[in-house]
């Protein structure tokens, strides 16, 4: 358990799908590559490997950002990264692609830009924002 007032992670539940779909993408390379054609023992290959990056990632980065008092911190496969609220500007990115809007977490600290999306955070960007907003609030009255 994390010992951070708020943290946000890619769901459970999807992480467990990643994984069973990979499983199962890898049962179907194996058996295409041993009875089937070679062409499609790469493309299930392909697609293995695709889904098992996500999988592998979604798992290591657990939990993708957290947040308390001191500011946030932010995990990335290069480690864990601290933003004190000093110097941190947190804001939303709204995007439109393909008629679908899109909405984005972006945190700035120094050089550091880091963007997070519903999939990285398992709840949408706006609720951890006000959060965050809280968080930083009750920091600058402590």
């Amino acid at each position: 358990m994390d010992n951070h007032p708020a943290s946000w992670a890619p769901r459970r539940n999807l992480v467990v799908v990643a994984w069973g779909l990979t499983a199962l993408l890898l049962v179907g390379t194996v058996v295409d590559a041993t009875f089937g054609d070679g062409k499609g023992a790469v493309l299930t290959g392909l697609a293995t490997l695709a889904v098992g990056a996500f999988a592998v990632h979604w798992t290591l980065v657990r939990p993708r950002l957290a947040a308390d008092l001191d500011g946030v911190r932010a995990r990335t496969l290069n480690g864990t990264h601290r933003l004190p609220w000093t110097g941190t500007t947190v804001r939303l990115r709204s995007t439109r692609r393909l008629g679908r809007d899109g909405v984005t977490l972006e945190l700035e600290h120094g050089d550091q830009l880091f963007i997070f999306g519903q999939t990285d955070l398992g709840e949408d960007p706006r609720d951890v924002l006000d959060v965050l907003t809280e968080l930083r609030a009750r920091s600058d009255g402590a």
